[in-house]
């Protein structure tokens, strides 16, 4: 479920045709709630008002959106997928509003792909969607339970695969202009020791205050824009 006129105009300018959308009661004299409407009546999908009051008990937040698009889980598998030249891999990352955050950040740093590893949180939790902003429709995603084989794919695309790790090696000294993955863990425990230990190395981000750690979407952005940075060649 996609919450909100943004996140379906999202969906739609992607090219995902919603197998519904619902609007809110008294929202459909709105500008942007009617073309969303229309836009979606002309795709050949449904659009159903809302009676009073039933908006606020579906919806995600305490503030509820005027329109809820209804969409079909997707994503794609490795055995389809191009050789990437950056990729991110989620491995146990809980908290859905992290996890919207690193699609949200995968998508604003052009990565070509997303593994959502192990225990990660549901891509298409009400929440993490909402947090993509409408990025989990313009992210290439792949959902796979197993993080070796994952590690072993990247592995064989002849990409390095670098752990997110507090002690690994400064970000900046690393050549990252090369075909390249980060692989990024729980937000408490980070990645386990023993998968840490098979990647290529561990990547830190060196910091002059005294916070412990990153959050996982922050750090997730340092490491892609960095990356895209020595691409671009800019030194």
């Amino acid at each position: 479920m996609a919450e909100g006129v943004d996140v379906v105009r999202c969906g739609l300018d992607a090219g995902f045709v919603p197998e519904s959308v619902y609007v809110a009661d008294g929202a459909g004299a709105d500008r942007d709630v009617a073309a969303l409407s229309a836009d979606t009546l002309a795709r050949g999908s449904r659009v159903f008002p809302l009676a009073a009051g039933v908006a606020d008990r579906v919806a995600d937040t305490v503030t509820p959106h005027p329109v809820f698009g209804i969409f079909a889980m997707t994503d794609i598998v490795l055995a389809g997928v191009a050789s990437p030249s950056l990729v991110v891999a989620c491995v146990d990352v809980r908290d859905p509003g992290n996890a919207g955050s690193v699609l949200r950040t995968c998508d604003a740093a052009g990565v070509d792909l997303v593994l959502w590893c192990g225990a990660t949180v549901d891509p298409f939790n009400p929440k993490t969607v909402r947090s993509s902003a409408g990025s989990i429709f313009h992210v290439p995603l792949v959902v796979t339970a197993e993080v070796g084989p994952a590690m072993d794919w990247l592995r064989a695309c002849g990409l390095a695969v670098y752990g997110a790790d507090a002690r690994g090696a400064d970000y900046a000294s690393l050549d990252l202009s090369t075909p390249c993955a980060f692989v990024l863990g729980n937000e408490a425990a980070g990645l386990d020791a023993g998968l840490l230990s098979s990647l290529d190395g561990a990547v830190g981000i060196p910091m002059a205050g005294r916070a412990e750690s990153l959050n996982v979407g922050v750090a997730c952005a340092v490491l892609c824009f960095e990356a895209r940075r020595q691409r671009r060649g800019d030194g």
